[in-house]
């Protein structure tokens, strides 16, 4: 049986885990949300005022906004980048910061600002690989990984890797450096497109307490 939500609710996408707490801890702060909620809940669906919030893998969010399940969501650069949905991304949440680098063994160094034609790169993100050695001339082949890519440069599966970075500890923990940043990420919050036009009483308000309370600082 299919549930059917609450047409009135706002329904929000959020992935799950850190970047969960963080948002409802920004929603609470900006007046949005004045109810608790239980982050180590099981529930896929939590309902909480005027909201259900759908609690989806970090990759999936921007699907649940684009095809209108969803009316908000929160996604990193990093995965938007990679997805390209057709959503408007009216605020930056400035969490999940991180950065997207290139990185390797130390020794590999050398080699990689010798301006080689063509290396081997390991990654999660295709596309911002992709893109930025194809801005750099260099070809590259990509072996698409979902898990440890730290381990591909220690047993030879490829030269490099591409990656997102909070503070370097599991690279140095494995003897890898960043050899090049691509670009910083940081959370968006996302709407879907029809939402944005036909919901305007509702997501309107929230746009705005968020943009209020970012930039305070707090």
């Amino acid at each position: 049986m299919i549930r059917k939500l609450n047409s009135n609710k706002l329904t929000v996408a959020l992935p799950k885990g850190r970047l969960f707490d963080q948002t409802i801890d920004i929603f609470r702060k900006a007046g949005i949300l004045k109810e608790e909620i239980n982050s180590s809940s099981r529930k896929l669906i939590i309902e909480s005022g005027d909201f259900y919030f759908l609690l989806v893998r970090a990759k999936d969010v921007p699907t649940y906004v684009e095809n209108g399940i969803a009316d908000i969501g929160v996604a990193g650069d990093d995965v938007l980048i990679e997805s390209d949905p057709d959503v408007y991304r009216p605020v930056d949440l400035n969490i999940g910061v991180c950065s997207i680098v290139v990185a390797g063994l130390p020794e590999s160094k050398e080699k990689y600002f010798s301006n080689p034609t063509s290396i081997k790169v390991s990654t999660k993100y295709p596309k911002v690989t992709k893109q930025f050695f194809g801005k750099k001339g260099v070809k590259v082949h990509i072996i698409e990984l979902y898990g440890s890519v730290e381990l591909a440069p220690l047993v030879g599966l490829s030269d490099y890797i591409v990656d997102i970075v909070e503070t370097g500890r599991t690279l140095r923990e494995n003897g890898l450096v960043v050899i090049e940043h691509i670009r910083q990420s940081s959370a968006k919050l996302i709407v879907n497109r029809i939402s944005y036009k036909t919901r305007k009483e509702k997501l309107f308000p929230i746009i705005e307490k968020l943009h209020k309370f970012l930039d305070k600082g707090e």
